[in-house]
């Protein structure tokens, strides 16, 4: 069975981000299981006053239709509580995890060893098991705090991806500026999914 990549959606601003990369995952034919936090579901309602549904099988209409990927790929989702889900253990095998985005509060609790919900376990394992943990944190600016539980995930071996953007790509949408970061957060796990015009020099 192909491995999945964990996609988990914490309670930060910028859910655009987990969309469009949901997008090119499922677009490119990868397995993918996504648990959102609770607080992830405040923040959807908020940013665009749409309610996320709390069932799995619904949600993973919902997901598909934001993205646009009606039938691509494969998509589980997860209760953000079920802390018994498959991707809860480490006999469960993944090509990885990506946090996008990441609340300063999933943050503090992953570098914390802290597994309140399912989202904090998955990520958990993927530190215990030495497997590959991208974290991709929306917030600014940070504060004395926040760069230290950052430095505490490095040191962990999760590699760090902020939601910066750049422009030497000529974005010309919100969405290629976007894909962007998704792309560069992608090639933590070596994974070229994303159409991206790369640097390539003076």
């Amino acid at each position: 069975m192909t491995q999945s990549l964990i996609l988990g959606i914490s309670g930060a601003s910028g859910l655009i981000y987990a969309v469009r990369a949901l997008k090119h995952l499922l677009t490119a034919d990868y397995t993918v299981d996504l648990v959102a936090s609770k607080s992830s579901f405040l923040v959807w309602q908020a940013e665009m006053n749409t309610r996320v549904p709390p069932e799995p099988e619904e949600q993973a209409l919902f997901w598909r239709e934001q993205a646009g990927v009606p039938t691509a790929g494969m998509l589980r989702c997860h209760r953000w509580g079920n802390v018994g889900a498959a991707i809860a253990s480490g006999s469960f095998r993944t090509h990885g995890m990506i946090v996008m985005p990441c609340s300063m509060s999933t943050v503090a609790k992953i570098a914390q060893g802290l597994s309140s919900d399912l989202l904090e376990r998955a990520a958990d394992v993927q530190l215990k098991e030495g497997r590959r943990l991208i974290i991709v944190p929306r917030e600014t600016p940070f504060s004395l705090i926040h760069l230290r539980n950052l430095t505490a995930l490095a040191e962990a071996g999760a590699r760090i991806v902020p939601a910066i953007p750049a422009w030497y790509h000529h974005p010309q949408t919100i969405e290629d500026l976007v894909d962007f970061v998704v792309a560069r957060a992608f090639d933590q796990l070596d994974l070229d999914c994303v159409p991206l015009n790369r640097w390539e020099g003076y």
